[in-house]
């Protein structure tokens, strides 16, 4: 097995058919089919089922696809990384930012990437925290912004802030004062949770209660704008932060409210692969992040502590 037949491979994949994969790799269709047919004599097993309008992988080629990925990823990081020390900072890198994130920082990190590392391509994809993990592990993204991730060799992960979750919605619903509530008072209100998959674990660091806030929820929805419309209607509170609903707390049309009894925490790290060897593109990109991440805290933007290095820990 080559780099050679894992890009083939990984072309067939992607593109269904094996004419289709050879336009995109300007190579004959027999190549490729030659490649193809080696490749699954040497690891013995079948990665593509011939349907009438083309191929689809297996569950060996699905698995064979996770791979080559990664595999290729690292080959073009290595050239990119090379080039990059002699040339200066270039290529590509994708970073992955949960929702508040790109509301504190996108922005700016997208002015100072154009601005001072001009070479270097930039891919910013935003979703929900723990959706941002997934895109990390299947090395969708470089680099990645996330709450609470789980703890595990696999993940390299730096502290960079701590938020304290507030109770969210219409005076009407979460009350007129400004004081602090009991989680023990939220858990008799209409709550509404932002969940999706592991990025449950995102909203904070309590399991425990977590689960009690799942098994009282009234809505359960995977869309930020659903349930910014939602707690403007009236349908509910929602546990969240000040940045995470910032406009329409600004606009007037929901409140916030401290959580006390316990207070509620949720700590944001910036995680990469421990498996993947550093590149000077990823390092300059940590770097920058970091930088951002704090200066929206010093400047108000992000309402939150900063960890310093002594406070440096691992997740879980």
């Amino acid at each position: 097995m080559d780099s050679r037949q894992l890009r083939y491979f990984a072309a067939i994949h992607d593109a269904g058919s094996l004419s289709a994969a050879a336009a995109a790799e300007h190579v004959a269709v027999s190549a490729l089919s030659y490649h193809l047919a080696n490749l699954e004599s040497e690891l013995g097993v079948t990665l593509f089922s011939r349907k009438p309008r083309g191929l689809a992988p297996t569950a060996a080629g699905r698995r064979l696809y996770t791979h080559a990925r990664a595999v290729l990823r690292a080959i073009d990081d290595a050239r990119t990384d090379l080039s990059a020390a002699r040339e200066g900072v270039s290529g590509e890198v994708s970073i992955g930012l949960a929702y508040s994130a790109v509301k504190a920082i996108g922005l700016e990190l997208a002015r100072r990437v154009l601005t001072d590392h001009p070479s270097l391509r930039l891919v910013l994809t935003e979703s929900l925290s723990g959706t941002t993990l997934l895109h990390l592990q299947s090395v969708d993204v470089d680099l990645a912004l996330v709450y609470n991730p789980p703890p595990t060799p696999l993940l390299d992960c730096t502290p960079l802030l701590e938020e304290r979750m507030v109770l969210l919605g219409r005076p009407d619903i979460v009350g007129d004062r400004p004081d602090p509530i009991t989680v023990a008072e939220v858990l008799d209100l209409p709550i509404i949770l932002l969940r999706q998959g592991v990025s449950a674990r995102a909203l904070m660091e309590d399991s425990a209660l977590l689960r009690k806030l799942e098994s009282r929820a009234r809505l359960q929805m995977n869309s930020v704008q659903a349930i910014g419309a939602a707690l403007t209607e009236g349908l509910g509170c929602a546990i969240g932060t000040d940045l995470f609903m910032r406009e329409r707390l600004q606009a007037g049309d929901i409140v916030s409210r401290p959580i006390i009894e316990p207070t509620l925490h949720r700590t944001l790290y910036l995680c990469q692969l421990t498996d993947r060897p550093p590149t000077v593109a990823r390092e300059v990109m940590h770097a920058l992040i970091t930088e951002l991440v704090f200066k929206a805290v010093a400047d108000g933007t992000w309402k939150a502590t900063p960890i310093a290095p002594a406070r440096v820990r691992r997740p879980g």
